[in-house]
């Protein structure tokens, strides 16, 4: 199969790029020093590849994932490094044959836990980012709570998620260590072997955590390729023109196949006048019009929710189709 058989809107991921992204992050993070976050693919067989490199603790963001991945048999460490309250979805965690870990924040989330028969936990820290976690003085307090209702309390964790996606480095530097001077006076007093915080964009700046939470850098965005990071874009939404006027063309990937929180996409070449819910419109800078039929490629700014609206990813070498992935964790 080749690109050119696939239906449209497609979701492509360039395997040479993404091959390069997952070793350039093991080369810098090796082992456990990172906790890929498979939010930002959602795919089992992806997170296989980041397990074989040697990181063999995942981080999830919904319940879902947890389950999902436990089913695959990637159970070592999973940690749910969100808040969850609903006691069928915490019960079911509890039951999994899998080491999972549940991210707290009050005594209602440590509560829940405990009565759902959950074992283990991190302490969530606001650490700047408008969130969840609880503030640094009271990590202390919420971890006594936690081992006094029988839970095991790991560490802490917090995501300083305002510093992130900061185009200057310096000032993303600085950020960082603003947050992380937060998660570190909560460690001292919470206590536990892990602290677990980071983002793609903060990989290489974050060097209070001994985990880091990364996920974006395998397939990348157009968000975080502003930062001049190490990785190259890996995802794009294969589209097809299906009308053309005198000024512009229009394709048929819109708001339902692209995550837009972090602006537009991009197409190579093309100003991008805006996108509907089934249609981007734009017009080539510097060459023709293209012809209805013809396929263009559209670079997502957010990786994460462009991924979610997906069914299925597929693998490309060139114009070859090397293999199909379900987006197997898709939902909550």
């Amino acid at each position: 199969m080749t690109i050119a058989d696939l239906a449209t809107p497609a979701l492509l991921v360039d395997r040479e790029a993404l091959e390069h992204n997952l070793a350039a992050m093991s080369r810098a993070l090796p082992g456990a020093r990172l906790r890929p976050h498979v939010k930002a693919h959602k795919c089992t067989a992806l997170a296989r590849l980041q397990v074989a490199r040697g990181h063999r603790g995942l981080t999830c963001a919904t319940p879902r994932e947890v389950a999902g991945l436990a089913a695959a048999g990637l159970r070592d460490d999973l940690l749910l490094a969100n808040e969850v309250i609903d006691p069928a979805r915490l019960a079911a965690l509890a039951r999994l044959d899998a080491r999972v870990t549940l991210a707290v924040d009050s005594e209602e989330t440590i509560g829940a836990a405990a009565r759902a028969g959950l074992r283990e936990v991190l302490i969530d820290v606001n650490v700047g980012l408008p969130r969840c976690g609880c503030a640094p003085e009271e990590a202390g307090r919420l971890a006594d709570l936690a081992r006094s209702r029988g839970l095991e309390v790991r560490g802490v964790m917090g995501y300083e998620g305002h510093a992130v996606g900061l185009d200057d480095r310096e000032m993303r530097a600085t950020k960082t260590e603003q947050a992380m001077q937060l998660l570190r006076s909560a460690h001292d007093l919470v206590g536990g072997e892990v602290v677990s915080a980071g983002g793609t964009g903060t990989f290489d700046l974050n060097t209070v955590a001994n985990e880091i939470q990364a996920g974006s850098y395998a397939l990348m965005d157009t968000a975080y390729g502003r930062l001049g990071l190490p990785f190259r874009r890996a995802l794009r939404v294969l589209a097809t023109v299906i009308s053309r006027a005198p000024r512009y063309a229009v394709a048929d990937c819109g708001l339902k196949a692209l995550g837009m929180d972090h602006g537009n996409p991009s197409i190579d070449g093309a100003k991008l006048w805006f996108c509907s819910d089934e249609h981007v419109t734009f017009t080539p800078q510097d060459a023709p019009l293209p012809l209805v039929g013809e396929r263009i490629s559209v670079w997502p700014a957010h990786v994460d929710p462009t991924v979610a609206y997906h069914e299925r990813m597929h693998l490309v070498d060139g114009e070859d189709v090397v293999e199909t992935w379900p987006i197997d964790l898709r939902g909550w």
